[in-house]
């Protein structure tokens, strides 16, 4: 398997047209998201992952916090030069290693975390640098010149944004080129393509990158009833995993999985092949090599205009699937 590589923006940043979400292969000091972590089999899926040229990794200082950073990088360690990373700030961290839960963008704390973000992935430069969250007190611009800043000084090769609407991303590329904006999308949700975030991002050449495209676990259909998740585990709080959309959302991925046993192949292929084929870079969470060998395999499959038209009647634009967050988090979205 050969994956594609592909050019993600016009900045000159290439990558695979797949990538790796690694937040679930660590905790979080409140508890696992997704299940138990196993930092052993999490490290050999980051190295499988590379054999098979799929070589993006996705984390951000708030996964653990840090913990996921410093996975990563024992992980690459050695090869750090065949890896490209993305990580994110703005969740604002203090000095005893704790989420303070406000969002910051300002220069200062940019600079604080770059800094915190390089020592814990024992690296000198992060290839790919997000804002995780819009800081909505303190002006865009003053949050990506900061972030421009270190592209000067060769600590922070591309930057990107996450969670923002085409307003923030229009005021934020006049001060320095963007790269790539990354948000929620899958066929559970479409909401950047609704409020003509997607549009604007191809009108200025900015490349998107799609984070929970399996619609947080939904689409590889594997959940059947809410037991099927930890108790421990987040979605059980979202409205999307409550009983009012669950059973709903499940008829969807029935029919979804319909159309991909004709094909021969999983409703996770299926889904992350329908995100591919619309030139977006999903980049889907594994902590297991058999998944991310599966999920790279996506990038294999062609779909044809009949099995897109199919797809898009099973779950057509404006779908209410239920919201992926609570309501705390909702409201942090741009």
């Amino acid at each position: 398997m050969e994956i594609k590589k592909i050019a993600l923006g016009n900045q000159g940043l290439v990558l695979p047209e797949i990538g790796l979400g690694c937040m679930g292969m660590t905790g979080f000091e409140d508890g696992n998201m997704y299940g138990k972590a196993n930092e052993q089999e999490a490290i050999a899926t980051i190295h499988r992952s590379l054999e098979l040229g799929g070589n993006f990794l996705d984390t951000a200082d708030l996964y653990g916090p840090f913990k996921n950073e410093q996975l990563i990088a024992k992980a690459i360690e050695g090869k750090r030069d065949k890896y490209i990373i993305a990580t994110k700030f703005g969740w604002e961290i203090d000095d005893n290693d704790k989420v303070t839960w406000a969002i910051n963008g300002k220069k200062e704390y940019v600079k604080k975390a770059v800094e915190r973000s390089l020592k814990n992935l024992n690296t000198d430069y992060i290839d790919l640098y997000y804002m995780h969250r819009l800081d909505k007190n303190t002006p865009i611009e003053e949050t990506v010149a900061a972030m421009a800043d270190l592209v000067k000084e060769g600590k922070v090769g591309y930057i990107g944004l996450s969670e923002v609407s085409s307003e923030t991303v229009k005021r934020a590329h006049a001060v320095h080129p963007i790269t790539a904006v990354q948000s929620e999308y899958s066929l559970f949700e479409r909401s950047v393509e609704e409020r003509g975030v997607l549009q604007s991002l191809n009108e200025l050449g900015i490349g998107f990158v799609a984070y929970s495209p399996l619609g947080r676990g939904f689409l590889s259909g594997e959940i059947r009833s809410i037991d099927d998740l930890p108790v421990d585990d987040f979605r059980r709080a979202i409205p999307r995993f409550q009983e009012a959309y669950f059973y709903k959302n499940i008829e969807l991925v029935k029919a979804i999985e319909s159309l991909a046993s004709e094909k021969e192949v999983t409703s996770s292929q299926l889904a992350l092949a329908w995100i591919i084929s619309k030139g977006i870079l999903p980049i889907p969470g594994t902590k297991r090599r058999k998944y991310l060998e599966q999920n790279l395999a996506a990038s294999e499959i062609q779909l044809n205009n009949d099995e897109l038209a199919r797809l898009e009647r099973i779950i057509p634009l404006g779908t209410d699937t239920g919201n992926p967050y609570d309501e705390f988090s909702m409201g942090l979205i741009d």
